[in-house]
């Protein structure tokens, strides 16, 4: 493996990115990863493709602690794409529970019908035929072909992006969506062989979610604290646009969510009624149920009657 470029140095400008500091980055990030990688069912060798795509759709803006229950079910109930293929998209909405975003599960879903048709039910390993699937983008793309197939790609997550903003940037946050610097970034300090860089991938994600945290960064325990810009530059407050708040209660949301709930409990068609029980205020819970009809998560029936869709 060669070094890209040269390394840090030691008085880096907050937002000015100095070039990537290759090995001097590679080499402790995934000696670290090596030590204190958490122990997680998608990342043992059993677990295949599938089981990759199923985890990196879950824990979209899920915590990992909510998604493992889900994610275990999941893989005993569908271990094959043809097996969830053949379901009703319903039950894969049914399943979901209350991941949140359950959009998300229409999507996992007609993946897998993607790939039983194109693929004869295996995920493909080309980036391009990954990409080609409904319901994933450049991320999940790149994050199943580095994780499953041990493939060299830029996979950037949030957890990666404040690595980088703070490691290399000298800033405490990302901009609040991913930009073509970043991605620049991202590619050069990609390690040349496909191993290295499918571990940093992992490595430099795991560290983010672990000791780069976005509200309580424990630079003691960060295998780069030494050559951290963000760190050297005295950590200087965010000074970007604000950051997106995680609101929930009271929001459609929340509706949309309760509303659900009872469809997913249901063994029949709901009534009108029993989903008006769920929220008081009839403006707001009439958007949020013409908009789970207008996602195509539920299924409107003649006599006001509601399901989960079966087509």
């Amino acid at each position: 493996m060669t070094a890209p470029t040269k390394p840090l140095p030691n008085s880096p400008v907050p937002g000015d990115a100095p070039e990537p500091a290759g090995e001097s980055l590679h080499r402790p990030v995934i000696a670290w990863f090596d030590t204190h990688a958490r122990d997680l069912p998608w990342r043992h060798e059993d677990a295949g493709p599938w089981g990759v795509m199923v985890s990196e759709f879950m824990l979209q803006q899920t915590p990992v602690s909510r998604v493992l229950p889900v994610y275990e079910q999941w893989l005993a109930r569908w271990p094959r794409p043809a097996d969830l293929a053949k379901e009703a998209p319903g039950e894969a909405v049914r399943a979901w529970g209350r991941l949140g975003y359950p959009r998300r599960a229409l999507r996992l879903h007609g993946a897998a019908v993607a790939i039983t048709e194109r693929h004869g039910g295996d995920v493909p390993r080309q980036h391009a035929q990954l990409l080609a699937l409904p319901g994933i983008g450049e991320y999940t793309a790149a994050a199943v072909a580095s994780f499953a197939y041990g493939q060299r790609h830029a996979v950037l997550d949030t957890n990666v992006r404040r690595v980088f903003a703070r490691a290399v940037t000298g800033v405490q946050y990302p901009p609040n969506a991913t930009t073509a610097a970043e991605r620049k970034l991202a590619r050069a300090l990609l390690p040349e062989d496909e191993e290295t860089a499918s571990r940093w991938a992992a490595a430099s994600m795991e560290l983010g979610a672990l000791v780069c945290t976005a509200k309580s960064e424990n630079c003691a325990k960060c295998p780069i604290a030494g050559q951290c810009a963000w760190r050297a530059a005295g950590k200087p407050a965010h000074e970007g646009p604000a950051r997106r708040g995680q609101t929930y209660a009271g929001t459609d949301r929340q509706v949309r969510g309760k509303l659900l709930a009872v469809l997913r409990e249901a063994v029949a068609p709901v009534p009108q009624a029993a989903l008006d029980r769920v929220w008081d205020e009839p403006v707001q819970r009439a958007r949020a149920l013409d908009g789970l009809v207008a996602d195509g998560l539920v299924e409107p029936l003649p006599d006001g009657l509601y399901r989960l869709p079966l087509t």
